[in-house]
């Protein structure tokens, strides 16, 4: 099974995709993909799928829809159910009040998107900038798109969503952190104004920009971003930079010789 989740929804078996068009079959399917292996209580679903504004058929509803989806998967499974292979049962069992959908040994965006990002990350922060850039560009790599683009989404799809873009964003912000310290200020420059643009409140982004701006010898445009964010930020939130965005303005004020090398860590910051 090839389970995509970065990006529009996608789920094939033996090749065939067995994600429905209907939407709330859809966003039960995509919830199960997000917990492969585990059991999703029925409760879950029907939150999912219909709110606060529960009918009285639900739970005869979602039962309807589990019924598509094995049908979809039997499709997929062909030749290979009838022989004694797994049934559509065995891929999207019944569990524990619940249903759960089989977890894949391999082929799961999400779990390899997690898989490399931690390599990477402890990479970096064991001082290997060519891995932590290769690995983190590489799990970057996997999105295509905002997650669960096309699926309409409920209160846990929501939160679930909301984590992997913050996933995301850290990710991008540590493999930029680890190309700063591979020298390469100048390629990133027109990344990170578009960052910075999309996250206007976001300090880690800020703070790689200045450093960027600085190394590649601007550095009163470094002062600019950092005026632009504490604009906002006073204007927005009513809150000053964090002290170590400050720091780092009063760094290239006096051309600190120390923001040459890499000595920042990330900042946390409002985004």
């Amino acid at each position: 099974m090839q389970t995509r989740v970065l990006g529009p929804l996608a789920i094939d078996y033996n090749g065939m995709s067995i994600v429905p068009t209907a939407n709330k079959p859809k966003q039960i399917l995509a919830l199960l993909a997000l917990r492969p292996g585990h059991a999703v209580p029925v409760g879950a679903l029907i939150e999912e799928v219909w709110g606060d504004a529960v009918p009285r058929s639900a739970a005869t509803t979602l039962q309807t829809y589990i019924l598509q989806l094995r049908r979809r998967i039997a499709a997929a499974l062909g030749a290979d159910g009838e022989r004694g292979g797994p049934s559509p049962k065995d891929v999207l069992a019944t569990a524990y009040g619940g249903y759960r959908l089989v977890a894949p040994s391999q082929g799961h965006d999400l779990a390899e998107f997690q898989d490399l990002s931690t390599r990477g990350i402890r990479a970096l922060e064991t001082g290997d900038a060519h891995a932590a850039s290769t690995l983190l560009g590489t799990a970057l790599a996997l999105w295509r798109g905002a997650a669960l683009a096309d699926v309409p989404k409920g209160p846990a799809l929501e939160l679930e969503v909301i984590g992997m873009e913050e996933a995301r964003l850290t990710v991008l912000e540590q493999r930029i952190e680890a190309d700063l310290r591979l020298g390469r200020h100048s390629s990133l420059l027109p990344e990170l104004r578009m960052l910075s643009a999309r996250h206007p409140l976001n300090e880690n982004l800020c703070a790689q920009l200045m450093t960027a701006l600085y190394r590649a010898g601007s550095p009163w445009r470094a002062l600019e971003e950092f005026r632009r964010l504490r604009g906002r930020l006073n204007g927005e939130l009513g809150v000053e930079p964090t002290p170590g965005l400050q720091r780092l303005h009063l760094a290239v004020l006096n051309g600190d010789p120390s923001l040459e090398a890499v000595t920042r860590t990330p900042l946390r910051s409002a985004s």
